[in-house]
């Protein structure tokens, strides 16, 4: 079958398409809502296209497709088989390791803030992430540190201030005394906006940039809104990982059709069960479901994602959010004999619910 006879038989439902060239190496994995559309857009307005994307038309000479019932199950399809295949012109999820986090760390006696591209367990430091970008780390670490001028390059405090000092990036805590207080409320400010618990770090650098507004200083409010971006990226992965690292059971439904929906049972950042079901089936087996499968599972505690399962943990929060399943987080205590009532319940409510049962 002729290349473009192929793209025409494509259906319009989600799945997984995995483009070949002459050898017929894999050279790139996408996922797409409706194959035959996504697909067909690559021979499509060629000359709009960017340059890779270009290329790689140039090199197709067939394709396989994988079909799912749900734009949800291709993510993960496409995630999976990126990492395993490590296709030419793919560049996410392809290399974990080039993963980094941001860390809090001791040096000379001193707290600071740096990146680091390994996680050590039990060194004492304080990890966050971790996070895709690199440069994001990097432009939301010196811009918190000019904002607040603990830009220092003499912590160990030895043979008096800093160069830094005297050109105005660093409050002095190279010299100890109350700069060095100062510094040190910094840090727990910053510590408590990447928890979750406090926004003053943010609130302040916003109020600098409305003000530089208002005095006509456009360059430096434009610079305070590109830190507060970079800022917010690490907060938003951030609610990602800690949604995640709770490794609560959640089961989640997806209308498929009049008659059937999609039953995914989720904990942390990995897919237990997904299976068709049927309306009218029994709310007991459909409870029964639910309990085989989480009660085999590690109970409730706590996860710590790696750089290798940062992206499924992205792809399944962002699927609770996108309105386009209900879901539930089942408590471990409810999973146990003599709660039936409870479950019984949950399921009823998400079969029959028009809205998404929690808000993350």
């Amino acid at each position: 079958m002729k290349l473009k006879e192929k793209v025409k038989s494509l259906p319009l439902t989600p799945g997984v398409y995995l483009i070949k060239d002459s050898c017929g190496q894999i050279i790139y994995v996408g996922k797409a809502k409706s194959l035959k559309k996504r697909v067909q857009s690559y021979f499509h307005h060629s000359k709009a296209h960017p340059q890779k994307i270009k290329k790689m038309v140039a090199n197709i000479t067939d394709f396989d497709y994988v079909l799912t019932d749900t734009e949800f199950e291709a993510f993960l399809l496409e995630c999976k088989l990126i990492k395993k295949i490590k296709p030419h012109f793919n560049k996410k999820m392809k290399n974990p390791k080039s993963y980094t986090y941001l860390v809090i760390k001791m040096e000379d006696g001193k707290r600071v803030l740096k990146m680091s591209n390994t996680l050590l367990e039990n060194d004492r430091n304080l990890y966050f992430g971790p996070f895709l970008n690199k440069y994001t780390v990097e432009r939301a670490i010196n811009g918190i540190k000019e904002v607040f001028k603990i830009s220092c390059s003499n912590l160990s405090m030895k043979d008096g201030p800093c160069l830094n000092h005297s050109l105005g990036l660093c409050i002095g805590m190279c010299l100890g005394g109350t700069a060095l207080e100062q510094y040190n409320r910094i840090l727990d400010k910053i510590i408590r906006l990447l928890n979750g618990t406090d926004t003053e770090i943010l609130e302040e650098i916003e109020h600098r940039m409305i003000t530089a507004a208002k005095q006509f200083q456009f360059e430096t409010a434009a610079n305070y809104r590109n830190i507060l971006e970079s800022i917010n990226a690490l907060l938003s992965k951030e609610q990602v990982i800690a949604f995640t690292e709770q490794n609560q059971n959640i089961v989640v439904i997806e209308s498929i059709d009049d008659s059937t929906f999609k039953l995914f049972l989720i904990k942390g950042n990995k897919l237990l069960f997904s299976e068709k079901i049927n309306k009218r089936q029994k709310i007991e087996s459909i409870k029964n479901i639910l309990i085989t499968y989480f009660k085999d599972s590690s109970r409730n505690s706590p996860l710590r994602i790696s750089k290798e399962e940062i992206d499924e943990a992205q792809i399944i929060y962002s699927y609770l959010k996108s309105g386009n399943c209900r879901f539930k987080i089942i408590p471990d205590d409810w999973l146990e004999f003599g709660k039936d009532v409870l479950m019984d319940k949950v399921v009823e409510d998400l079969i029959h619910a028009e809205h998404n049962a929690l808000e993350i």
